[in-house]
C-alpha cells in the first residue's frame, strides 16, 4: 500500500523556517493594525468627542474644528490611514516575499 503523505523529512527542514517567518509577518500586521487603530480611535472619538470643547476654538470653513473633526475630519483621515495600510503592507508582504 502507497502513502502519499509527505515524508516526515519534507516537514522537518522546511516547518521551523517558515513558522519563524510567519510568525514574524503576523507580528508586523498585527502591530501595524494596533497602531493605526489607535490613531483612528484618538483621531474619531477624541477630536470629535473628549477634546470637542478645546478644539472649537479653531476653525476651518467657518466651522468650529471639534465639529468638523466630527462631520469631516475623521473621515479624511481614515481615507489616508488606508491609503498608509496599504502601502505599509505591501512594503511588509516584499519583505517577506509574499507580494503578488
Amino acid at each position: 500500500m502507497s502513502d502519499n503523505s509527505p515524508d516526515a523529512s519534507d516537514q522537518d527542514t522546511a516547518g521551523p523556517e517558515t513558522s519563524e517567518t510567519e510568525k514574524a509577518y503576523w507580528s508586523q500586521n498585527i502591530r501595524l493594525l494596533w497602531t493605526l487603530m489607535t490613531i483612528w480611535f484618538v483621531v474619531s472619538f477624541g477630536a470629535g468627542i473628549i477634546f470637542r470643547d478645546f478644539l472649537d476654538q479653531f476653525s476651518i470653513g467657518g466651522y468650529p474644528l471639534g465639529f468638523w473633526f466630527a462631520q469631516q475630519g475623521a473621515i479624511y483621515f481614515f481615507i489616508l490611514l488606508i491609503v498608509f495600510y496599504s502601502i505599509r503592507m505591501k512594503r511588509i508582504e516584499r519583505q517577506y516575499d509574499l507580494d503578488d
